[in-house]
């Protein structure tokens, strides 16, 4: 992968302006399609955009497997925290209105943002650790 020049200064050049609309789709979710899902996937496709063009090892010394198994907890914990934050509240399980953050308007807006967050970093948790799998499982081949 050393001779491919091409291919890293495009990737180096692209990576941030998909992580910038992985942010859109994640911000924007709740007015049109996009979300939580969706701005994982875009994320999780740039940070395997650079392993493809960069190699696996420069990938590896990116985003370790701690770094993802963290990255893929803590989404777990943010979604599971709102919900939790919502029983405490005196609602049900993620029932936004019932946070304690003004009015229930307000606070079913930010539980449901927090909600796309942690599934957000999920999902790119995970689509960086199943393509690190499938890509280790072809290297022993």
């Amino acid at each position: 992968m050393k001779e491919h020049v091409v291919s890293k200064t495009v990737a180096r050049l692209l990576i941030p302006f998909i992580q910038l609309y992985a942010l859109y789709v994640l911000a924007h979710g709740e007015n049109g399609p996009g979300g939580g899902f969706q701005a994982g996937v875009i994320f999780g496709a740039a940070l395997i955009l650079y392993v493809i063009c960069f190699g696996i090892d420069e990938g590896r010394r990116r985003i370790s497997e701690q770094a993802g198994d963290v990255i893929k907890s803590l989404g777990i914990l943010i979604y599971a925290g709102i919900g939790i934050a919502c029983l405490w509240a005196g609602g049900a399980y993620l029932e936004y209105a019932a946070l304690p953050l003004g009015s229930p308007k307000l606070a079913s807006h930010l539980g449901i943002f927090g909600i796309e967050i942690g599934v957000g970093i999920a999902v790119a948790g995970v689509m960086i650790t199943i393509f690190f799998e499938t890509a280790r499982k072809d290297e022993d081949d």
